[in-house]
């Protein structure tokens, strides 16, 4: 049975459960949940407990601090976890974890930051052999040590260790520059600081242990997140046209594999339907009505498989 005793001792029997690690709280806490809530897993979780059994599953999740959900994942002591690539990466966990895919959601950069008022820094080599304060140290380390050419024990830049409140640093003198996590960058602004440089574009990340006690229900919890993204991707195009200005409107639009194409009552006339990306959907829209389509309708899709 996997360890979870560091969760407190009243627990329920987990033994023949997966393990799933999601935030317990922070900037990916409510959009996990969002996630968990669309790809149909039901639980209860009591207040101040971190661990709910999922009601409908051979699942318990598990409540944890985003930032130590990859060393348990990697060590074993759950099976399957979702949290930040820079976590992934500062934990120096990738060589034990499995990663599944990419979430999309929780996206922000890892940046340095650096002092407005010296234009002297422009970017990461200005700052080789200068005070660098974060909570990312192994991140930080690496990238100064890439800069210099040397093994990170031989690197001259100091990086020092500070768990928050990163971005008053050089104002009180601590630090040069600072690496940190930014979203909107309104906090460094405010605190007189600019990105010289980007460490690492991190977004949220679906990661299983390499030796994972349930890979078959990690496979479908993959596949039910798939559909869920595919979902928020993709919207459902369709409309009529001609049949022989068939091949340039799928030429337009061609789908995720190919259009659905069904005859209409009126001869020479065929109805499409068609996955177009959201990103590119006026565009589409704007191009299919140029090449002669019709009744031009688009609908949201809630979920989807390949």
């Amino acid at each position: 049975m996997t360890d979870i005793s560091y969760l407190g001792a009243s627990l329920p029997d987990t033994s023949d459960r997966m393990l799933f690690a999601v935030p317990k709280k922070g900037r990916l806490y409510d959009q996990c949940l969002g996630l968990l809530a669309n790809i149909g897993i039901e639980f209860n979780r009591k207040p101040r407990h971190d661990i709910a059994l999922v009601s409908n599953l051979p699942i318990a999740l598990v409540f944890l601090p985003a930032a130590d959900i990859a060393a348990y994942v990697a060590k074993g002591n759950v099976d399957l976890g979702i949290t930040g690539l820079d976590i992934i990466r500062e934990s120096q966990a990738d060589g034990d974890v499995a990663e599944l895919m990419r979430l999309g959601f929780g996206r922000c950069k890892l940046q340095v930051q650096a002092p407005q008022a010296d234009g002297s820094l422009r970017s990461s080599s200005d700052l080789v052999g200068k005070r660098i304060v974060t909570s990312f140290i192994n991140l930080t380390r690496e990238h100064f040590a890439k800069l210099e050419g040397v093994e990170v024990e031989q690197m001259s830049t100091q990086v020092r260790f500070v768990s928050g409140s990163v971005e008053a640093a050089c104002g009180l003198g601590l630090a040069d520059a600072i690496v940190d996590l930014v979203e909107s960058g309104d906090t460094m602004r405010a605190a007189g600081l600019h990105a010289i440089d980007t460490v690492l574009d991190t977004e949220s990340v679906l990661i299983t242990n390499k030796h994972a006690r349930f890979p078959e229900l990690a496979k479908t919890i993959k596949q039910r997140v798939e559909g869920i993204l595919t979902a928020r991707r993709y919207v459902l195009c369709q409309y009529n046209i001609a049949r022989d200005r068939l091949e340039t409107a799928c030429g337009i639009a061609p789908g995720r594999q190919a259009p659905t194409v069904t005859p209409l009552e009126q001869d020479g006339w065929v109805a499409v339907s068609v996955m177009v990306e959201k990103s590119r959907l006026a565009d589409s829209m704007d191009a299919l009505q140029e090449a002669g389509a019709t009744d031009i309708l688009v609908l949201q899709i809630a979920n989807a498989r390949a």
